[in-house]
């Protein structure tokens, strides 16, 4: 008798303790995380550092109560990592009055925060800054050194924060950490944490970062035997994410070995970029596996450059273009939590109400399918608040010249969609154009029809050529330049030359009205879809 038939009793075989544990994890990493919302509480314009309690609570999660809404997941974002706004004894207390104020009353907010989030059966992580900057009373600390920092200067990569931030090469400064995440997991009930590596880069000596790579993967596995020590104790799985850049190039950049963390089952997600429209899905899952869950995340406050606070469309374009990837799902930052009436009403910058809107639609491919979308291309800059590659975009394609000889520049375009019965234009903001000027344009090595152009069209997010980009972050009201000289191109495109997914568009300048030296700048590409 071999020994599968020694088995009695009639019942299941037995499953050991640790095979039971690892299946529970792996079925709590894989539940449905159609939207998740990466919550900063702390930095939002109607924030608890404002309000007591009952009046943050009458509209901090609006959004999320809404009948129809698609969020599964709330990962607090509060604290900015450098002091505590909760009782801490590792972190040295925020230097907020009001914060300071609720831990002498006996507030604990982030308690409120994890309470409220359960009461609504909702999945709740925390969200740790790795390498934030230091905030003080009035905004950023520009007198005062952090007292950790001045007490260990060994500890911080000298950077463009004054300050200096963390450096995870330094053992002493990973156990530092290490305490902090600790401390969180023992004393309060989160589902998973998430380290993120946005706020802010670099992490590690600057020219170094993938050399020292390793230096971080010790760091993660730190963090992830620390996790499933309390979860065992806890008798639940405790999930691990990272937030890392947008593209693998980018990763190496900064020194985040993704493929060693799964590799190793470090981590159970990643969530991919933060700005960025343009998202390495599938190279992300072609390096890292199924078994690695993967979160493209929307910043609507540091935008993609060009794009900030975009028309629903725009919204449902990226997202569909990220679930046609194979996406398991998206997640949200910098976002409002009310009705843009709830911040005028309070007489601060109200949010767009296609956040509001969004939030019942981009969960899913199904509920994206048939809706009016604008897939845009990416640009750079905007972001100077790093050293290394994590929220600057700099490989995107735009803006770029053409060519005075009308060599086509090469774009590549993603359509996440292309419905049966929809209508498709492709639409080309080119700089310092005037009349007389005009432009082909070539799809997937089909040439477009005659474009219609537009001489005096107007983009108060673009700056004139050569000129950086406003930085990211600054509220909504972006000033019309009345000598701006921009020009749209339109042409429609016939439905049997579009592709879902990645498309070329070739763009040339084929006359050019008499000039010195004008530079035309191809400045955004898209495709507008309805049906």
């Amino acid at each position: 008798m071999g020994r599968s038939s020694r088995h009695r009793g009639g019942g299941p075989p037995r499953v050991s303790a640790p095979a039971r544990q690892a299946l529970a994890h792996r079925r709590t990493a894989e539940r449905s995380r159609r939207i998740i919302v990466q919550y900063d509480a702390h930095g939002s314009e109607l924030s608890p550092l404002t309000q007591a309690p009952a009046e943050w609570l009458a509209h901090g999660f609006r959004y999320i109560d809404e009948p129809g809404t698609q969020i599964d997941s709330i990962w607090w974002d509060c604290g900015y990592g450098n002091y505590a706004a909760y009782p801490s004894r590792i972190l040295p207390p925020s230097p907020h009055p009001a914060i300071r104020q609720w831990l002498r009353d006996g507030i604990d907010w982030l308690r409120i925060f994890i309470d409220e989030t359960r009461r609504r059966g909702l999945e709740v992580f925390w969200h740790h800054r790795i390498a934030e900057v230091d905030v003080g009373a009035d905004g950023l600390e520009m007198k005062t050194l952090n007292p950790v920092k001045a007490a260990h200067p060994d500890w911080v990569v000298r950077t463009w924060w004054w300050q200096g931030l963390w450096n995870l090469a330094v053992p002493e400064l990973r156990e530092y950490k290490l305490s902090i995440l600790r401390e969180l997991a023992e004393n309060y009930d989160f589902d998973g944490f998430q380290i993120d590596f946005a706020r802010h880069v670099p992490v590690l000596p600057v020219g170094r970062q993938w050399e020292l790579r390793g230096e971080v993967t010790i760091f993660m596995r730190m963090v992830r035997a620390m996790l499933a020590e309390v979860g065992e104790r806890r008798g639940r799985p405790i999930l691990l994410a990272a937030k890392v850049p947008s593209t693998l190039a980018e990763c190496r950049v900064d020194g985040f070995d993704v493929a060693a963390w799964a590799r190793e089952g470090l981590v159970d997600m990643l969530t991919l970029g933060s700005r960025s429209f343009e998202v390495e899905v599938e190279a992300f899952r072609e390096l890292v596996g199924p078994a690695t869950r993967l979160y493209p995340c929307i910043d609507d406050h540091h935008a993609t450059d060009g794009y900030r606070n975009p028309p629903i469309a725009v919204f449902r374009g990226v997202a569909s273009n990220w679930w046609q990837q194979g996406a398991d799902g998206i997640v949200t930052f910098n976002w409002h939590a009310a009705p843009p009436e709830v911040y005028a009403a309070a007489g601060v910058w109200p949010g767009p109400a296609s956040q509001q809107q969004a939030y019942h639609e981009i969960g899913s491919a199904e509920t994206l399918r048939g809706l009016d979308k604008v897939y845009p291309v990416e640009r750079r800059g905007g972001y100077p608040w790093a050293e290394g590659a994590f929220g600057r975009n700099d490989l995107a394609q735009l803006p770029t010249p053409l060519r005075y000889d009308g060599t086509p520049v090469e774009i590549a375009l993603r359509c996440g969609e292309v419905p049966a019965g929809g209508s498709f234009r492709l639409r080309v903001t080119v700089s310092e154009a005037v009349p007389g000027d005009r432009f082909t344009a070539r799809l997937n090595g089909q040439t477009l029809g005659e474009a219609a152009h537009d001489f005096g069209w107007k983009d108060p997010q673009i700056l004139v050529p050569n000129q950086p980009e406003w930085a990211s972050g600054r509220n909504s009201e972006y000033p019309v330049n009345p000598a701006q000289r921009l020009c749209l191109a339109e042409w429609r495109v016939e439905l049997e030359v579009l592709r879902a997914g990645l498309n070329s568009v070739r763009v040339s300048i084929t006359q050019q009205a008499p000039h010195v030296c004008r530079q035309v700048y191809v400045e955004k590409v898209e495709l507008h879809g309805t049906g």
